[in-house]
């Protein structure tokens, strides 16, 4: 089940699970949980957004990272990467190509839908050598994708920013686009 009822598990400081509560409460309420990341990069050093739905539950119409989501009941990061990459994009990710680049604590206040997102998030980068448009979008969650060079996701200017979820580019960019550039390089 997803979606305001889905019930998902909070979390410690250190990610021990403490218990559940529905997606909606937690939110509201701002409860520490579990999310994941997957930022998709190109072989030329483009980073794809996700470009997210108007009728989302935080955030909607900004950009945000590639895949990502909340860790389900029972799960672990790697395993809700692999479950909402194909979710969201169609992709089967090959596990052995999926690179933790970090782990942080986020909380993000979204002020038109006064919700919180307070999370433990678990950060991957992954390699995509196909055509943008071939990434499949998912119904409903996102309106498309979009390719940003690194030099960009790195130095975005001031009018861009405001088209990405806050704080989401301070809190990725710069290590995100080194591991890429190392991966790139290797």
């Amino acid at each position: 089940m997803t979606g305001p009822e889905e019930r998902l598990n909070l979390v410690d400081e250190k990610g021990n699970i403490i218990g559940e509560e529905t997606r909606e409460n937690i939110h509201i309420k701002g409860l520490l949980h579990r999310e994941v990341h997957v930022w998709l990069y190109t072989p030329g050093g483009g980073i794809i957004f996700q470009h997210r739905g108007s009728d989302k539950e935080t955030f909607p119409n900004l950009l945000d990272a590639s895949i990502g989501g909340h860790v389900g009941m029972g799960k672990d990061y790697e395993m809700a990467a692999l479950q909402e990459a194909e979710e969201e994009t169609g992709m089967k990710l090959d596990k052995g190509k999926l690179v933790l680049a970090k782990t942080s604590r986020v909380r993000a206040y979204d002020s038109l839908k006064n919700k919180i997102n307070n999370v433990l998030r678990a950060t991957y980068i992954y390699p995509y050598e196909g055509e943008v448009r071939d990434l499949r979008i998912e119904e409903g969650e996102a309106v498309g994708f979009e390719v940003w060079p690194l030099e960009k996701f790195m130095n975005p200017p001031e009018e861009e920013k405001q088209r990405v979820i806050p704080g989401l580019l301070e809190e990725a960019g710069v290590e995100i686009a080194e591991k890429v550039k190392e991966l790139i390089a290797s």
